[in-house]
């Protein structure tokens, strides 16, 4: 299975979301081409309520250590939310940034 279909089942199963998405957005970076490496979620569950973002955010990492860990998965940008929430803003979540570029050999070069 695909990084991106486990992502999703796993994600799907913990959480039962109201509303998904899992966008690929690995070809923004300098990565090869059809690499899963750079992900960005938007996820919105009622298993959020209570809860503040860094324990949201923890709540997902715990679904995905085997991918983050010396995994595939180098990034993961998370919009969690209730439901309430995601009605609030409207059913609209922030873009990712545009990727700087760059690599550790750029970095090993720098001044």
């Amino acid at each position: 299975m695909n990084v991106e279909a486990t992502l999703k089942q796993r994600l799907q199963e913990r959480f039962s979301p109201a509303h998904m998405e899992l966008e690929n957005e690995s070809h923004q970076h300098s990565v090869p081409v059809n690499s899963e490496t750079h992900f960005r979620l938007v996820l919105v569950s009622d298993a959020f309520s209570g809860l503040r973002a860094v324990a949201r955010h923890q709540a997902v990492y715990r679904e995905v250590p085997d991918l983050m860990q010396n995994g595939p998965l180098h990034a993961l940008a998370m919009h969690l939310y209730t439901p309430d929430e995601w009605t609030e803003k409207g059913g609209d979540a922030p873009a990712s940034p545009d990727c700087l570029g760059g690599s550790k050999a750029d970095m090993e070069s720098a001044p």
